[in-house]
Protein backbone atom coordinates (compact mmCIF):
# COMPACT_ATOMS: atom_id res chain seq x y z
CA UNK A 1 0.00 0.00 0.00
CA UNK A 2 1.04 3.52 -0.69
CA UNK A 3 -0.45 6.40 0.78
CA UNK A 4 0.13 9.88 -1.07
CA UNK A 5 -1.72 12.69 -1.84
CA UNK A 6 -4.90 12.62 -4.19
CA UNK A 7 -4.62 13.16 -7.95
CA UNK A 8 -7.38 14.09 -10.10
CA UNK A 9 -7.41 10.35 -11.29
CA UNK A 10 -8.59 9.60 -7.96
CA UNK A 11 -11.77 11.90 -8.69
CA UNK A 12 -14.03 9.09 -9.43
CA UNK A 13 -13.23 6.50 -7.12
CA UNK A 14 -13.03 9.44 -3.99
CA UNK A 15 -16.45 9.77 -5.39
CA UNK A 16 -17.38 6.29 -4.77
CA UNK A 17 -16.05 6.23 -0.97
CA UNK A 18 -17.76 9.33 -0.62
CA UNK A 19 -21.29 8.06 -1.36
CA UNK A 20 -20.13 5.20 1.16
CA UNK A 21 -19.83 7.74 3.84
CA UNK A 22 -22.82 9.52 3.42
CA UNK A 23 -24.89 6.32 2.93
CA UNK A 24 -23.22 5.71 6.83
CA UNK A 25 -24.35 9.33 7.72
CA UNK A 26 -27.57 9.03 6.16
CA UNK A 27 -28.53 5.88 8.21
CA UNK A 28 -27.63 7.64 11.37
CA UNK A 29 -29.49 10.89 10.33
CA UNK A 30 -32.44 10.48 7.87
CA UNK A 31 -33.71 14.14 8.78
CA UNK A 32 -30.12 15.72 8.03
CA UNK A 33 -28.33 13.63 4.97
CA UNK A 34 -29.63 13.08 1.76
CA UNK A 35 -29.30 9.65 0.12
CA UNK A 36 -27.61 8.57 -3.07
CA UNK A 37 -25.60 12.42 -2.80
CA UNK A 38 -21.81 13.26 -1.65
CA UNK A 39 -20.11 15.80 0.30
CA UNK A 40 -18.39 17.23 -2.74
CA UNK A 41 -18.54 17.51 -6.88
CA UNK A 42 -16.13 16.33 -9.26
CA UNK A 43 -15.36 19.84 -9.47
CA UNK A 44 -14.86 20.79 -6.41
CA UNK A 45 -12.46 17.50 -5.80
CA UNK A 46 -10.46 18.88 -8.50
CA UNK A 47 -10.13 22.03 -6.61
CA UNK A 48 -9.18 20.62 -3.33
CA UNK A 49 -6.61 18.17 -5.15
CA UNK A 50 -5.00 21.44 -5.95
CA UNK A 51 -5.20 23.32 -2.87
CA UNK A 52 -2.43 22.71 -0.83
CA UNK A 53 -4.34 23.99 2.65
CA UNK A 54 -6.88 21.55 2.27
CA UNK A 55 -4.84 18.17 1.39
CA UNK A 56 -6.72 14.84 0.24
CA UNK A 57 -4.38 11.74 1.36
CA UNK A 58 -5.22 8.47 -0.66
CA UNK A 59 -3.77 4.88 0.23
CA UNK A 60 -3.82 3.14 -2.90
CA UNK A 61 -3.27 -0.42 -3.11
CA UNK A 62 -0.37 -1.79 -5.68
CA UNK A 63 -2.71 -0.89 -8.85
CA UNK A 64 -2.34 2.53 -7.54
CA UNK A 65 -6.64 2.20 -7.08
CA UNK A 66 -7.30 4.28 -4.35
CA UNK A 67 -9.36 2.17 -1.05
CA UNK A 68 -9.23 5.07 1.47
CA UNK A 69 -8.81 8.67 1.74
CA UNK A 70 -8.54 11.41 4.39
CA UNK A 71 -9.83 14.87 3.56
CA UNK A 72 -7.88 17.33 5.38
CA UNK A 73 -7.61 20.59 6.37
CA UNK A 74 -5.22 23.11 7.77
CA UNK A 75 -6.77 25.38 10.57
CA UNK A 76 -5.42 28.37 11.91
CA UNK A 77 -6.42 28.83 15.65
CA UNK A 78 -8.08 30.21 18.18
CA UNK A 79 -11.36 30.93 17.30
CA UNK A 80 -11.32 33.57 20.03
CA UNK A 81 -8.81 35.76 21.89
CA UNK A 82 -8.58 34.15 24.54
CA UNK A 83 -6.78 31.56 23.36
CA UNK A 84 -3.43 31.21 22.45
CA UNK A 85 -2.65 30.61 18.67
CA UNK A 86 -1.82 27.04 16.73
CA UNK A 87 -2.55 25.41 13.84
CA UNK A 88 -4.27 22.63 13.81
CA UNK A 89 -4.97 19.54 11.28
CA UNK A 90 -8.67 18.90 10.70
CA UNK A 91 -9.65 15.97 9.33
CA UNK A 92 -12.62 16.84 7.50
CA UNK A 93 -13.28 13.00 6.40
CA UNK A 94 -11.95 10.09 6.48
CA UNK A 95 -12.67 6.64 4.52
CA UNK A 96 -12.23 2.97 4.18
CA UNK A 97 -13.56 1.26 1.03
CA UNK A 98 -16.00 -0.79 2.85
CA UNK A 99 -14.81 -4.11 1.01
CA UNK A 100 -11.23 -3.38 2.56
CA UNK A 101 -11.97 -2.37 6.33
CA UNK A 102 -10.37 -4.52 8.78
CA UNK A 103 -6.98 -4.84 7.17
CA UNK A 104 -5.70 -1.79 8.75
CA UNK A 105 -5.74 1.00 6.04
CA UNK A 106 -7.28 2.91 8.62
CA UNK A 107 -4.98 3.08 10.74
CA UNK A 108 -1.89 3.73 8.50
CA UNK A 109 -3.68 6.51 6.92
CA UNK A 110 -4.84 7.83 10.35
CA UNK A 111 -0.86 7.40 11.70
CA UNK A 112 0.07 9.13 7.90
CA UNK A 113 -2.00 12.49 8.50
CA UNK A 114 -0.53 12.38 12.20
CA UNK A 115 2.93 12.08 10.82
CA UNK A 116 1.65 15.20 8.45
CA UNK A 117 0.58 17.45 10.76
CA UNK A 118 3.75 17.41 12.89
CA UNK A 119 5.69 17.71 9.39
CA UNK A 120 3.44 20.55 8.64
CA UNK A 121 4.08 22.25 12.32
CA UNK A 122 0.44 21.24 13.55
CA UNK A 123 -0.40 21.09 17.06
CA UNK A 124 -3.25 18.73 16.95
CA UNK A 125 -5.01 16.76 14.50
CA UNK A 126 -8.94 16.91 15.29
CA UNK A 127 -12.13 15.92 13.83
CA UNK A 128 -15.98 15.36 14.24
CA UNK A 129 -17.82 12.33 14.72
CA UNK A 130 -21.27 11.88 14.41
CA UNK A 131 -23.34 10.62 17.57
CA UNK A 132 -24.67 7.11 16.60
CA UNK A 133 -21.20 6.47 14.35
CA UNK A 134 -20.05 4.22 16.83
CA UNK A 135 -17.55 2.23 14.84
CA UNK A 136 -15.87 5.29 14.06
CA UNK A 137 -15.84 6.52 17.65
CA UNK A 138 -14.20 3.30 18.64
CA UNK A 139 -11.57 3.41 15.95
CA UNK A 140 -10.85 7.12 16.55
CA UNK A 141 -10.41 6.06 20.53
CA UNK A 142 -8.44 3.24 19.77
CA UNK A 143 -5.84 5.46 17.53
CA UNK A 144 -5.62 7.45 20.91
CA UNK A 145 -7.87 10.18 20.11
CA UNK A 146 -9.90 12.01 22.95
CA UNK A 147 -13.10 13.68 23.36
CA UNK A 148 -11.86 17.69 23.04
CA UNK A 149 -15.62 18.85 23.28
CA UNK A 150 -19.29 18.21 22.40
CA UNK A 151 -21.74 20.05 20.17
CA UNK A 152 -25.64 19.38 21.47
CA UNK A 153 -28.67 20.10 19.08
CA UNK A 154 -32.58 20.56 19.85
CA UNK A 155 -34.50 19.79 17.26
CA UNK A 156 -37.23 21.90 16.54
CA UNK A 157 -38.97 19.39 13.85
Amino acid sequence: MNIRRAHEKDIPRLIELLEQVLQIHADIRPDIFIPGTTKYTNEELAEMIKDDTKPIYVAADDDDICMGYAFCQIRQQPFSNNMVPFTSLFIDDLCVDAKTRGQHIGEQLFEYVKNEAKHLGCYEVTLNVWSGNTSAEKFYEKMGLKTKERQMEYILM
